[in-house]
C-alpha cells in the first residue's frame, strides 16, 4: 500500500495492522545529538492507549514503545529512528462472523474495491490502532521543535464537544484537561458527557466529537507560500486521522458569521514589537505563522462499529444486515485528542526544519 508517509524533511512512515504481531514507524529527518529515549515517548502513548476508562474501548494494550535504531547512548544519530509496539490483546474471533460483510461507514468496502483483499480483523491497516505510532512520532517531533526553537513551545489538545453538547469557553481550565477521562477543559460539562456516552452505548450507537488544538510559542515565519502553507499542511495532517471529516483554522467556519471589521486581526506596536488585538486567523496568515497561538479544530464522526443492526452488503454484493460486536470506542474522538496533538507537532517540526 502506498502513501504510508507524511512530511518533507521531518517524515514518518507507519506500518502494521490492528490484529497483526506489531505496529511500528520509521521517523526520518531528525537532527543528530538530540536527547531521546523511550521515556520521552511513553507518556504520550499512555494518554492514547485503550482500556483506561469505561468511556473508551476495553481492549487492553500496554503500548510499550521500543527504539530499535537511530539512537546511540541516548542521543539521536541523524539516521532513521525505528520504533515498534507489540500487539498483545487481539481478539480476532470477534470479527469471524462478519468477515465477509462490509461494515457500513468503515473502509471495508473501499479497501476491497481498491485492493481486492482486506484484513477484516478490526479493519487491518485502516484501524485507528495505527494512530499509536503517530503519537510516538509526535513525541519525537516535540523534541525536534524544542531543539530548534529557543522558547518553549506548548502543544495542547482538548475535547470541546461530544454530540451536540459543547463546552462553555468561559469555564476553560487547562489544568484539568489531563485530570479527566475526556481531555475536557470544562469541568461542569463532564457529568453530562458521561450520561451521553452511556446512553449512546445502551442504544447500540455512538457519538462524534470536536477536538481543539493550540500551539503557543511558535515564532513568526513558519510555513511556505501557496502550496505548502502551514495551515494547509496542518489540515492535511489532521484529515489523515481516522474518522476525521472536517478541519478549521482559527474562526474557521464561524468566520461566515463575522464581517470584515470584526474578523480582521488588527495590529499595533506594544513594547516595541508587533501586537495583534485578536486571533481570528488562528495564528497563520498567508500560510505563514504570525507568532500568535496556532488554533485549529477537527471533527471526528461517530464510531461506525456499533451493535445496532444496520443494512449492508457482503463481498458477493448480496444484501444483508450487520451488528458489530467486539470492543469499540463509543466516541472515538476521545482518544483522538493525543493523536491530533501528535499530527500538529509533526507538521510544526517539519516546518521548523525547513525554516531553520
Amino acid at each position: 500500500m502506498s502513501s504510508n508517509s507524511i512530511g518533507k524533511i521531518f517524515t514518518f512512515s507507519t506500518w502494521g495492522e490492528s490484529h497483526g504481531k506489531a505496529i511500528g514507524c520509521i521517523v526520518d529527518g531528525v537532527p543528530s545529538n538530540i536527547k531521546l529515549n523511550e521515556s520521552d515517548i511513553q507518556p504520550f502513548l499512555d494518554k492514547r492507549k485503550p482500556g483506561q476508562s469505561k468511556y473508551t474501548t476495553q481492549r487492553k494494550e500496554e503500548d510499550k514503545v521500543e527504539i530499535l535504531s537511530g539512537v546511540f547512548e541516548g542521543l539521536t544519530t541523524g539516521h532513521p529512528i525505528s520504533l515498534i509496539i507489540y500487539n498483545n490483546d487481539q481478539r480476532s474471533k470477534d470479527y469471524s462472523e462478519i468477515k465477509d460483510k462490509f461494515r457500513p461507514g468503515h473502509a471495508d468496502y473501499t479497501y476491497w474495491e481498491k485492493y481486492k483483499i482486506r484484513d477484516y480483523r478490526g479493519g487491518g491497516r485502516s484501524s485507528a490502532r495505527e494512530t499509536a505510532m503517530r503519537v510516538a512520532a509526535g513525541a519525537v517531533a516535540r523534541k525536534v521543535i524544542n531543539k530548534k526553537i529557543d522558547n518553549q513551545v506548548k502543544i495542547t489538545g482538548a475535547l470541546i464537544q461530544i454530540g451536540n453538547s459543547k463546552i462553555n469557553y468561559n469555564n476553560w481550565d487547562e489544568s484539568i484537561i489531563s485530570q479527566n477521562d475526556f481531555f475536557c477543559p470544562d469541568e461542569k460539562i463532564i457529568s453530562k458527557w458521561k450520561d451521553l456516552i452511556n446512553n449512546a452505548r445502551k442504544d447500540g450507537s455512538s457519538l462524534g466529537a470536536i477536538i481543539e488544538l493550540r500551539a503557543s510559542g511558535i515564532p513568526p515565519g513558519l510555513g511556505e507560500p501557496i502550496y505548502d502553507k502551514l495551515d494547509s499542511d496542518i489540515a492535511k495532517a489532521l484529515m489523515t486521522i481516522n474518522a476525521v471529516k472536517g478541519v478549521e483554522i482559527g474562526n474557521g467556519f464561524g468566520s461566515v458569521n463575522e464581517d470584515g471589521k470584526s474578523n480582521v486581526d488588527e495590529m499595533i506596536i506594544k513594547d516595541g514589537k508587533p501586537f495583534f488585538l485578536s486571533n481570528n486567523n488562528g495564528g497563520i496568515l498567508g500560510g505563514i505563522s504570525s507568532g500568535q497561538e496556532i488554533i485549529c479544530r477537527f471533527v471526528v464522526k461517530p464510531t461506525s462499529s456499533i451493535t445496532s443492526e444496520r443494512k449492508t452488503i457482503d463481498s458477493n454484493f448480496k444484501e444483508t444486515t450487520i451488528s458489530t460486536k467486539g470492543r469499540h470506542d463509543p466516541c472515538v474522538g476521545i482518544r483522538a485528542v493525543p493523536v491530533g496533538e501528535a499530527m500538529l507537532a509533526s507538521t510544526i517540526a517539519d516546518h521548523c526544519l525547513r525554516f531553520f
